[in-house]
């Protein structure tokens, strides 16, 4: 018997961020703008790197707009 486990997970890190104009539309916080890097991983190995800037909330840290 054969048995395949696929353990994928993503893992967004914030970078670096600084005060934005706004709020959350969500929460009603202030947002900030923040660069963000989101990894792929298989096993805890990561395997895909994607580097973007997003506007996010300061409170909930809802995504409120990407910029890719």
């Amino acid at each position: 018997m054969v048995v395949f486990c696929f353990l994928v997970d993503q893992k967004r890190v914030v970078q670096g961020s600084k005060p934005a104009a706004g709020i959350c539309s969500r929460c009603g916080s202030g947002a900030s703008v923040a660069d963000m890097k989101t990894a792929t991983r298989f096993c805890y190995v990561p395997f895909y790197w994607k580097s973007y800037r997003a506007i996010i909330c300061t409170f909930c840290g809802a995504v409120l707009r990407s910029y890719r």
